[in-house]
């Protein structure tokens, strides 16, 4: 049996899209290409992969058996040619590796500078993004690893490296009126303003569970950002919102201005840590990067 590697690849654009068309569009080649290279696979193996109807191309029974056992082995493939050419290239090989926005300057700079210090030559490709942009984007296999929030439910084919602590603090400005409180509670803050990054994001989903798990209503959000409220403090120091902020925003010193809410439930637990793909091979200058970070941080 000789099996051509575009025909897996035609077959496996095809069985993700749906149609000939659009597996054509994503692989950059003609519909005719996709529909002979299906054509050559299905002789090869002996069975048909597809029932063809006015709705799209739907997969057999058993190119359903096939697609699974062929998907992982591809991606792996993949994976051995990418660290094949990288061993060979040594330090002219490519990282790709995303960051979180609160972690860009503290993780990613200081190991980026050595890293080029002890590989001239090496090209870093950079993602600074939202933890969940960073953990699709590892997915899909788009970086090589990612420095973010470590998820509360870790996807099963991730892994997680942790490397530091970095809790999540709700925050006011110094004399805000929850501060005079004598014993300040959760409840105090139903209807209080709030400024919280979108809802797509975990300290914003942090805060609503919190408040859910003690009967209370949604924050009020006033003022909503795109990720991190870091560019944003004058308008907390200069209001009565409420934000959350991690623990390292706080103690810096242009932030001392703002006060941690006194009570345990206005603090979230949360490590920081290099997320990889669990079926993967880290390519040799992303491993060497990993250790760089974990290095420094000891």
């Amino acid at each position: 049996m000789s099996l051509r590697l575009e025909d897996l690849d035609y077959f496996l654009a095809v069985a993700r899209h749906g149609q000939v068309r659009r597996a054509a569009a994503g692989a950059s080649v003609t519909q005719p290409a996709i529909t002979k290279g299906i054509q050559r696979l299905e002789a090869e193996l002996g069975f048909p992969l597809f029932e063809r109807s006015r709705r799209g191309m739907a997969l057999t029974a058993p190119a359903q058996a096939f697609l699974q056992r062929i998907g992982s082995l591809r991606a792996n493939l993949g994976d051995a040619i990418k660290e094949a050419a990288d061993l060979h290239l040594g330090a002219l090989g490519v990282l790709r590796v995303g960051v979180s926005p609160l972690y860009a300057q503290r993780l990613f700079v200081p190991a980026c500078l050595r890293l080029q210090r002890e590989r001239p030559a090496a090209r870093v490709v950079v993602d600074v993004n939202l933890n969940a942009a960073l953990i699709a984007a590892l997915q899909r296999g788009d970086i090589d690893l990612s420095l973010n929030a470590l998820p509360p439910a870790l996807p099963e084919a991730l892994q997680a490296a942790p490397l530091m602590r970095d809790d999540l603090c709700m925050v006011v400005r110094s004399g805000h009126p929850l501060l005079s409180r004598r014993r300040l509670r959760l409840a105090d803050l139903a209807g209080a303003p709030w400024m919280l990054p979108g809802a797509q994001v975990g300290a914003r989903r942090s805060v609503e569970a919190r408040l859910a798990e003690a009967g209370l209503p949604p924050p009020r959000v006033v003022v909503e950002v795109g990720n991190t409220t870091a560019q944003l403090t004058g308008l907390l120091l200069g209001s009565d919102l409420i934000a959350v902020v991690s623990e390292s925003m706080l103690g810096a010193s242009a932030r001392r201005a703002l006060v941690p809410l006194p009570m345990a439930a206005a603090r979230f637990e949360r490590h920081i840590g290099v997320l990889t793909r669990r079926d993967a091979r880290l390519p040799p200058l992303a491993e060497r990067f990993a250790q760089i970070v974990a290095e420094l941080q000891r």
